[in-house]
């Protein structure tokens, strides 16, 4: 597996990562790794593949992360990823909403070891890409190192090699899907424990990671690191983080991330897809900026009108003009 190629990553977040928000990161950050949104083995197999798997050629590298617990079917879930040209499948095994949790797959899963080994086993043996698992440290009361390592183990010897872990523990009752990525404590220590008792296998460190020092300290004791809400807050972040960990490719100004956007924006409104599906993602681009709240205020107040088009953008970039 090439490391280079998870060394940073931007997390699969349902409502954030789609399509249009992964085509805009891309345009600042030619290498970070990006995620899909969680995509259910019921969606795939019940809707309609064909939307539920697009993406743009330019998304890679890219992986699709499924939700489910049926070995069969994310085996047949992660063909048609594979088919459709993603480079990695990745199981979730962290999400603790409510509605994830009732489905029997997120992070009720990290209860049942031996059911994921069983759906990595059949996924694995479905697909020649790699096969991946995001999950937490712990859930509920199961949270004891000796219980994550046995996860981590069970897992491990279905043939898994690559685990993306959120360094906080999820409560699967009592505690909304936003409080759990606040309210338990990071255990970044955990997560580093880990790499050192698996020295074999690919350890990425997710959970709270905002700044460019705090990634180059988690990557002297893991193999990389995911990001989750500051890359949609603050995407330019990943400028820096391109400029730091891959400087064979040129960084775009955020001017020129936008000039590079427009095409993509007019063949979007071709195929009838509504402006503010995709200015929604881009509010934060010129976060600390001198005008950055103009920008995020006449985005907002324009751009879902009735055939609004690109010169929506271009009537907002003349708030943050002087900007770098």
């Amino acid at each position: 597996m090439n490391l280079l190629s998870h060394l940073v990553s931007v997390a699969p977040m349902m409502d954030y990562t789609d399509r249009h928000d992964r085509y805009f990161l891309r345009l600042i950050a030619p290498n970070v790794r990006l995620y899909t949104e969680m995509i259910t083995t019921q969606a795939l197999i019940h809707g309609d593949p064909r939307y539920l798997l697009a993406f743009h050629p330019d998304e890679h590298p890219l992986a699709l992360q499924l939700g489910g617990s049926d070995p069969a079917l994310l085996a047949r879930c992660a063909v048609m990823g594979e088919e459709a040209g993603y480079d990695e499948v990745n199981l979730n095994v962290g999400c603790p909403s409510p509605r994830v949790s009732s489905g029997q797959f997120g992070a009720c899963l990290m209860q049942a070891p031996q059911l994921v080994a069983e759906c990595i086993s059949a996924m694995q043996h479905a697909v020649q890409i790699p096969v991946s698992v995001k999950c937490r440290i712990g859930v509920d009361y199961q949270d004891s190192y000796e219980a994550l390592c046995h996860f981590i183990r069970t897992i491990a010897s279905a043939g898994c090699r690559l685990f993306i872990v959120h360094a906080r523990k999820a409560w699967l009752s009592g505690l909304s899907p936003k409080q759990n990525r606040e309210i338990p404590p990071l255990r970044y220590d955990v997560v580093r424990q880990l790499k050192q008792d698996f020295p074999q296998l690919t350890i990425i460190m997710n959970g709270g990671i905002k700044t460019v020092a705090e990634i180059d300290d988690h990557l002297s004791h893991v193999d990389g690191v995911m990001i989750g809400r500051a890359a949609y807050a603050n995407p330019y972040l990943l400028a820096e983080i391109q400029a730091r960990y891959y400087p064979d490719k040129q960084v775009l100004s955020r001017f020129e991330v936008i000039q590079n956007l427009i095409p993509y924006i007019h063949e979007q409104l071709q195929n009838k897809i509504k402006l503010t599906a995709i200015t929604r993602h881009i509010l934060g681009l010129f976060q600390g900026q001198r005008g950055a709240a103009a920008w995020r205020r006449y985005l907002s107040q324009h751009a879902h009108k009735t055939n609004a088009g690109v010169e929506v953008l271009q009537q907002a970039l003349a708030f943050v003009k002087g900007s770098t």
